[in-house]
């Protein structure tokens, strides 16, 4: 069974970018997929804040990155960029840790005009850490929640069917799917929406 590492980058369980993690697992996990889930609060800062290689908690992030076939990040957007937190996590990836990987990243902000933050921030970050594939980023303005009574958000259907384009992608690019189970029928819808070719 192939593994899939998730960053949540916000330090609220309940903020719209975990949130969109949390569909994203659930898609994942629904189609047969091991998934290992890491947020920042699994990180000591003094850990991050004085870059220790070799803390058990970064030791353990790395080992699972080392073991998975793909990684998927989400982080809030502030002053035009990705959270400083998720950040100081990769930089304390070795620096091919997602060679024959694929790489997903999701992203939430104040406005469209955040929209790029993802293409010229994060993904350059991926790249430079070598993921094979780097599957085009979801981003999501406030305008595209709604809050329920629980405290938490809801998403309109626009992205949530792009949030189930990008993970259809993000699979189809996995090195070693293993036995993902991909019901033959939502597998073409999502394919087609996401526009691959397999």
């Amino acid at each position: 069974m192939s593994q899939v590492v998730l960053l949540a980058g916000s330090p609220s369980a309940t903020s719209k970018s975990t949130q969109l993690l949390d569909v994203a697992a659930l898609l994942l996990s629904s189609y047969g997929l091991k998934v290992v889930r890491f947020g920042l609060d699994d990180f000591p800062a003094e850990d991050l804040l004085y870059a220790r290689w070799h803390s058990p908690a970064v030791k353990a992030f790395n080992q699972a990155i080392a073991d998975s076939a793909g990684l998927i990040v989400a982080t809030p957007v502030y002053k035009a960029a990705y959270s400083g937190a998720v950040k100081t996590v990769l930089d304390l990836l070795p620096e091919r840790a997602l060679e024959q990987k694929v790489a997903l990243a999701l992203a939430t902000g104040g406005s469209l005009g955040h929209l790029l933050a993802v293409d010229y921030a994060l993904q350059p970050v991926l790249s430079a850490l070598k993921a094979r594939h780097i599957i085009g980023g979801v981003y999501a303005s406030d305008s595209d929640f709604s809050k329920l009574d629980n405290g938490k958000h809801a998403f309109n259907s626009e992205i949530e069917q792009r949030l189930q384009a990008a993970v259809a992608r993000f699979i189809a690019h996995l090195p070693n799917p293993g036995h993902a189970q991909l019901q033959g029928q939502d597998l073409s819808r999502q394919v087609q929406a996401a526009q691959i070719s397999i």
